[in-house]
């Protein structure tokens, strides 16, 4: 399975550096006012990538932290609680209903 895992992520890094090296072109960027900026392509898709995965990866860690803090307490209390009544076996005397 890791080699699976591995092979995805060599095709993934092939597939990114084919497209980086087939676009690598100056893209001119107006900003504001007069101001000129010319980036190449590929730099400017790994930004813009980063611009809108990183908030929502923050987001999704915060809240995974945030549920770990609360879900550790309770962990402790369930550790150190006596565990439950084990039901009794089955005699061969006992009535059957």
């Amino acid at each position: 399975m890791q080699f699976l895992k591995t092979l995805f992520w060599v095709v993934i890094a092939a597939l990114v550096v084919f497209f980086g090296t087939h676009n690598w072109t100056d893209v001119t960027l107006q900003l504001w006012g007069d101001i000129l900026v010319d980036v190449k392509l590929p730099v400017l898709l790994a930004f813009l990538f980063l611009a809108g995965f990183l908030p929502t990866w923050l987001i999704l860690r915060a809240r995974l932290w945030t549920l770990q803090r609360r879900l550790e307490p309770l962990e402790r209390q369930r550790a150190t609680a006596s565990p439950p009544p084990t039901p009794r076996a089955s005699n061969e005397h006992d009535p059957v209903i």
